[in-house]
């Protein structure tokens, strides 16, 4: 089965994701985690890559970017992988792919969906039940969004700036989004666009896009598609029959029954 060309927009939000090979480890002690972030600055600034939140797990990578052309993250992440296998590769005397093909990637409705995003990403090492608070993981971006760590990486989307006139009070109303966990639907909703790469939005903005680009940007419905006939008298009402009774002193009287009624009605 063929692959799904990558979805990236220029201009819009992409979250992205990159796993091991196999799920298998790719970060093996801090200076690993230190050298993928300052290869990760390098790059985004290269291929004109904004970054607003990122969380570098074990065996995976997830980042949340923005950029003025589509072909940008691609070569980011390009860059960026190959530098860091070369990295490992020779330190740990392997040999060998360390990443699982290709990155995945959804584009995301900015009003929406990207703060949950972002809160989607920080909160991925408690979900892991690896600390109890994200401000307890320090290869994440919640440190800087949350608490204002200094971070040279992010460049703060402009939702995220929309929450306060000053830096405090924009921590401060981020630090209230982790108050309370993500619906599961959000998260089941989250993981589906990116693994699938498809769009993070609502039906509307899917139509707009798919306008624009000509192809699909929503998962399709499982299944094979319903065949829908034409109504007929049988079909109306919740599986009820209608019936037209002809009476001599008035007009048509459409009546709902069942199916045992309707038979004795016309039996009548």
């Amino acid at each position: 089965m063929p692959r799904r060309p990558r979805l990236a927009l220029p201009n819009i939000p992409l979250h992205l994701i990159q796993r091991g090979n196999n799920r298998q480890a790719c970060f093996f002690a801090d200076e690993d985690y230190r050298f993928y972030l300052e290869w990760l600055a390098e790059y985004a600034g290269k291929t004109g890559c904004s970054l607003h939140a990122y969380v570098l797990m074990t065996n995976h990578v997830h980042l949340l970017i923005s950029a003025d052309s589509a072909e940008a993250p691609g070569a980011l992440m390009k860059a960026l992988g190959q530098r860091y296998v070369q990295y490992v590769n020779r330190v740990y005397r392997r040999s060998g792919t360390l990443w699982e093909g290709r990155f995945r990637s959804c584009p995301i409705q900015e009003e929406a969906y990207l703060l949950a995003c972002q809160r989607y990403i920080e909160l991925n090492p408690v979900r892991a039940s690896m600390v109890e608070h994200p401000g307890d993981y320090r290869w994440s971006s919640y440190r800087a969004n949350g608490e204002g760590e200094e971070n040279a990486l992010i460049r703060p989307h402009g939702l995220y700036e929309a929450l306060g006139l000053e830096a405090r009070s924009r921590q401060e109303a981020y630090r209230e989004l982790f108050r309370y966990e993500l619906e599961p639907g959000l998260v089941d909703q989250i993981r589906r666009a990116t693994n699938g790469n498809f769009l993070l939005g609502s039906e509307r903005f899917a139509m707009e896009v798919e306008a624009v680009i000509g192809r699909r940007t929503l998962p399709g419905k499982s299944g094979r598609p319903r065949k829908v006939a034409e109504p007929e008298s049988g079909e109306l009402f919740g599986g009820r029959e209608v019936e037209t009774v002809v009476c001599p002193r008035f007009s048509p009287v459409f009546l709902a029954t069942d199916n045992k009624n309707a038979a004795r009605m016309r039996r009548r």
